[in-house]
């Protein structure tokens, strides 16, 4: 048995609760892995509230909240290939098994090995915010020297696009809330506060000729605000807004499997991509770590170490 923490129905944070569990048997093409660390989104809130219950695996309640960890392969499950017990793992819980808890099973096809040198806690940060990172700014593919908007920068997310986007040699504006000035200047950004300035007029002012590329993180009126800025609407680039199409732009295009994870750990170690962790958590303070990233207002990664 090893205790968990997640919600017994859909709701909001009145439904969380701890309780303990069995270790979960692997499935085919799953590990089962002791977790080191979680990492927190707000895409857990939104499976909790049921918004996105298509996502939740059909699992019965009470439910386990997490979608990303690191940890130690405990065993293996049918159709696993490149996986062996004992090896430190990072990946996604894609099935359902949710990652705030002591043990949980991951996509064999959507973990991969961490490497030498890299921590449990940087790992367990990678799966969302780093292969997002790389996939947006791989898709725009923009060269060193161009200039690139991060709208809502000082999240997990944001930093990533923001410390990758300047490890390839661009110009990054980012866009936040006065709490996340520091955290996105600390990595080099030039920022613009939207609490404090016309986000359209001050990123006119820094790059009055266009952005090359824009990487949206908020969507919405945010969206609309910032997509004229950029010199074509095709290089608008959201992360979760769907109808980004409408203004000619486009949604990223995510790649989650393994070389992905891979890559972005080698990023990772490089210190390139190394991501901007502004809390840690016990597992037994996962209701504080959650709250924090519901808010909205939590800059960089937060993470929950269980191990």
């Amino acid at each position: 048995m090893g205790q968990a923490w997640g919600f017994g129905r859909y709701g909001g944070p009145e439904v969380q609760e701890f309780f303990d569990r069995p270790d979960p048997a692997p499935g085919r093409g799953e590990v089962l892995i002791r977790v080191a660390a979680a990492g927190v989104n707000p895409l857990d809130h939104l499976l909790r509230s049921g918004l996105v219950d298509g996502l939740d695996g059909g699992r019965p309640f009470p439910r386990v909240l997490g979608m990303e960890a690191a940890g130690t392969v405990l065993a293996r499950g049918e159709d696993v290939s490149g996986l062996e017990v004992g090896d430190a793992v990072f990946g996604f819980a894609l099935t359902g098994g949710g990652t705030y808890a002591e043990t949980t099973v991951l996509s064999a096809p959507n973990t991969a090995r961490i490497p030498e040198g890299l921590s449990p806690t940087v790992a367990a940060t990678l799966p969302v915010a780093g292969t997002t990172a790389v996939d947006a700014l791989d898709q725009l593919g923009l060269p060193a020297g161009a200039t690139v908007l991060v709208n809502g920068v000082g999240g997990g997310v944001g930093l990533a696009v923001a410390r990758l986007a300047i490890g390839r040699e661009l110009r990054v504006v980012g866009t936040g809330s006065t709490a996340k000035r520091e955290y996105a200047e600390a990595i080099g950004v030039r920022f613009i506060d939207y609490t404090a300035e016309d986000v359209a007029a001050a990123a006119r002012e820094l790059v009055p000729g266009g952005f090359d590329g824009i990487v949206d993180l908020v969507g919405g009126t945010s969206l609309r605000t910032v997509a004229p800025l950029a010199r074509h609407p095709r290089e608008v680039i959201a992360v979760g807004d769907v109808t980004v199409p409408d203004l000619g732009g486009r949604l990223v295009e995510r790649r989650i499997d393994r070389e992905n994870l891979e890559r972005s750990a080698r990023l990772a170690l490089d210190g390139v991509l190394a991501p901007v962790v502004t809390a840690v958590h016990p597992l037994s303070d996962a209701p504080a770590a959650l709250a924090t990233v519901e808010t909205g207002h939590a800059p960089g990664k937060v993470v929950i170490e269980v191990a």
